[in-house]
């Protein structure tokens, strides 16, 4: 089992969600974060003086899947929320070693 973890722009968040909906991923944790990569941010006018905003909005998804669907959730992930700009995000693949579903004691697999 895999976790994806992806970082993607927040007006994104839709379109990625009805791809993966589409490659049946249907159970996901979504978290409002902020951060910066290479944009390092950017500055903004108010009310005549310019200051910057370093720290952007992003959305955090979260995915435990099985190994075989990584693939096709990259994929999915990736053509949703691709614009070929600055800051459209990152994806990390990181192993689970274990799922347990509270409700019902299932393991592993069986808890996806």
């Amino acid at each position: 089992m895999k976790l994806v973890t992806a970082i993607i722009k927040p007006f994104k968040v839709e379109e990625v969600r009805a791809s993966l909906d589409e490659i049946g991923i249907s159970g996901m944790t979504m978290t409002e974060v902020k951060g910066f990569g290479r944009q390092k941010g950017h500055t903004e006018l108010y009310r005549g003086a310019e200051y910057t905003i370093d720290f952007l909005p992003k959305i955090k998804i979260e995915i435990v899947i099985a190994d075989e669907m990584v693939e096709h959730v990259k994929t999915a992930i990736i053509k949703s929320s691709a614009s070929g700009k600055i800051g459209d995000g990152k994806i990390f693949v990181s192993p689970i070693d274990e799922v347990i579903r509270i409700r019902t004691g299932e393991t592993n697999e069986d808890a996806l």
